[in-house]
This record gives C-alpha cells, structure tokens and sequence, in this order.
C-alpha cells in the first residue's frame, strides 16, 4: 500500500493508546510507510517536537522488531527551531553537516531503533553549500543509519542542482522530493498562509516524472479535510473558477464509484505515481484512507479528472 501516514497528531492530539491502535491498524491493513519529523508538532503550544517521534518509538519498542522490519520509516531534520519554545520557523536549526549527524543520532533515540530508512532534509538551507548538505547524508547513508534521502520544500532547480552535485561525485542523491500537492490547483502565484509549507509546481511534477529514481511524496493532500466537511472550507488558495469545475467531476466519479471525494483524490495521486501522506486523527479517517488503496480509476474516469479546468 503506497499510502503514508503521517503521524504529527500522535503524542499531542492523539493519545499513546490511540497512537498505537492506529498504528496497529495501518500495519495489520498492509501499510509499511510513516512520515514524521524531528519537530512534529512543535507548533502547538506545550508541545517541543519530540511528541510524533518520541510515540513511534514507544510504539516499536512494544511491538518488537518485527514490526519495525515491515515498517519503511522517515523523518526529517533542518526545520526544528533552535530556541525551545518557539512556535515559529524563524530561527531553525538547519542543513550544516553537524546538524544533519547530530538530528539524526537525536531522532534514532527517540524513535528507538538504529536506523531510518528515509532521512529527509525538511526546509531549504542556503547558508551552507549543498555540497555540504549532500555530504553529510550521503555518509549517514554509507554508515548504514540511512537507507535513503530525501528533500521537501525546496524548488526543482535546487533539487535538480543537487541531484547533479551528488551524481558527479559518486554520493547518494535525493531520490524523494515532498511537496504539498492534491487534487485542487492553486492559483499562480499564490502566497499559502501555512509557514514551511511549498506548493509542488508543474515544473516539479514535470521533472518527477522525467525521471526515473525519484518519487513525489504529497502532503496536505486532503486540505485539513475540506473536500468532504462543511466545517472545513476551501483556503482561499483555491478561489477561482477551476475550482467549481474540478470539485463537480470529482464528486461525480465519487458517486459514480461508491466512495468518497477522499478516496478518489488519493486514488488520483497514486495512478500518477504519488504517495500520498494522509494525517489522521481518527480510526474512520485512517480507514477511509486505507479504504483508497482499493479504488481503481480507469483511463477514461482519470481522463475527466485531468480535463477539468
């Protein structure tokens, strides 16, 4: 099931008991992927960051390590802020090679295992070099800490000129990229209100898919809910007039399938070889979410979904 989850709720909206269900449920389901980083959930007051991690941890420890065997684990470094207390990404920790070593060593106590499987660099650095950046993972990944890296939130030429700087010299390229990315298109240009976040552009989609080693990995993808709750509306992001037209095709395919707009929004990231990263707070949510693995969209149904503008 190439559908993640993301964990930032766990340890701070979402208790250790119902953390471990829902994780027990998404592994049982066939789910392998979870998505967390050193600073979830920083941002909510009386939280550090350590709360997302700290319950996976928790949680593998108590299941053993069979479970962390099926498991395909990321987390993230670069965006934790470097003043305790502090609810902003004014002032974070960064990209140096010391920071990258020393995050890592930091997660892998609270996640209580000795290796992830996917390190991401969170946010764009440019007061070091990539070539510092790109050193520092690769010799995380040649030590066996790391099996993977990847970048999030950061712009194709920057992805694209460290792909290049790895492949040069014989290190470990980014090989994923996450970005908030779904079904609805943003308006050009558009600022988004939520800091740290940055928009999948086409020329970003276009590069995923001209190359043959690197996966999109979509955030946000069901817009804190807003497809399918009233009490959720669209962002602003959104307000133009491709917005009606795409929201009227997919709540025709919905009905057309028997599911929900939820499902066919993540069955659409992933006929376009997306992962998409689904937060859940709920046991319904999550499987609603799973519930999405199973729903196939033909060509002639993705043909209408892409047509509408």
């Amino acid at each position: 099931m190439r559908i993640a989850f993301g964990t930032i709720p766990l340890g701070s909206a979402v208790d250790q008991r119902d953390s471990f269900a829902l994780l027990d449920r998404f592994v049982d389901a066939g789910g392998t992927m979870l998505d967390t980083a050193n600073n979830y959930p920083f941002w909510v007051e009386g939280c550090t960051g350590d709360e997302s991690e700290a319950t996976i941890g928790a949680w593998l420890a108590a299941r053993g390590g069979a479970v962390r065997d099926k498991i395909f684990l990321g987390t993230k470094v670069g965006a934790r802020p470097v003043t305790p207390g502090d609810r902003t990404l004014d002032h974070v920790e960064g990209l140096s090679a010391g920071t990258i070593r020393a995050g890592l060593e930091a997660s892998l106590r609270r996640l209580r295992t000795d290796r992830v499987d996917l390190y991401w660099a969170h946010v764009e650095d440019r007061s070091v070099t990539l070539d510092e950046t790109v050193g520092a993972f690769d010799g995380l990944v040649r030590e066996g800490k790391v099996g993977a890296v990847g970048a999030s939130n950061l712009p194709t030429w920057r992805l694209e000129r460290a792909r290049a700087l790895a492949a040069s010299s014989g290190r470990t390229p980014y090989t994923h990229v996450q970005l908030r990315h779904t079904y609805l298109r943003p308006r050009p240009g558009v600022t988004l209100p939520e800091g740290g976040h940055t928009l999948a552009s086409d020329e970003l989609l276009g590069y995923v898919r001209e190359e043959g080693d690197l996966t999109l990995w979509a955030y946000n993808t069901l817009m804190f809910g807003a497809y399918t709750r009233a009490d959720r509306p669209i962002g602003q992001i959104y307000d133009h007039p491709g917005t009606t037209a795409r929201l009227a095709v997919l709540r025709e395919v919905a009905a057309e399938l028997g599911v929900t707009a939820n499902q066919v929004v993540l069955a659409w990231l992933l006929a376009d070889g997306v992962v998409p990263i689904v937060g859940v707070s709920t046991m319904a949510q999550l499987d609603e979410a799973i519930g999405a693995a199973d729903v196939k969209l033909d060509a002639d149904v993705l043909a209408r979904l892409n047509a509408a503008v």
